[in-house]
């Protein structure tokens, strides 16, 4: 499944859509930081001759940015790691479906993957058997 995930064109697809995604946001990130650090430089640069006042100011400025910042980052890390679910659950389910389409095709009697089974007919489930007999104890 994982190679399947890796390999295929609907999963590169959205490794592209995650990586894009990524990348712009990280690009966002970086100017932002940018921003802040620029401020904290002109902040000590510019901190003898400012006015108490004024330099309270400038760095209630930079701590707002940083804040806000720190806001962004964990919002762009939720959005990423939706966007990851989102691509990859449909991608799951696209596959399932498809595994459930050849093994019916083909007439498998069992498609297991390293999660467990993701294929077998109704015909050999046992589990009612199981349950009258063990009733019988």
């Amino acid at each position: 499944l994982q190679r399947v995930l890796e390999t295929s064109n609907a999963g590169k697809s959205a490794q592209d859509q995650i990586k894009q995604q990524k990348d712009k946001m990280e690009q966002e990130l970086k100017q932002k930081g940018g921003e802040i650090e620029e401020l904290r430089k002109q902040l000590e640069r510019d901190s003898m001759v400012m006015s108490k006042e004024k330099r309270e100011e400038k760095e209630r400025e930079v701590r707002i940015k940083l804040n806000d910042f720190k806001s962004l980052q964990k919002r762009y890390r939720t959005e990423l790691q939706r966007l990851e679910k989102k691509l990859v659950n449909t991608l799951l389910k696209d596959i399932s479906n498809l595994v459930e389409e050849i093994g019916k095709k083909e007439s498998y009697l069992l498609i297991i993957n390293n999660a467990g089974v993701m294929y077998s007919p109704d015909s050999i489930d046992i589990t009612d058997r199981l349950i009258k007999e063990s009733n019988d104890f």
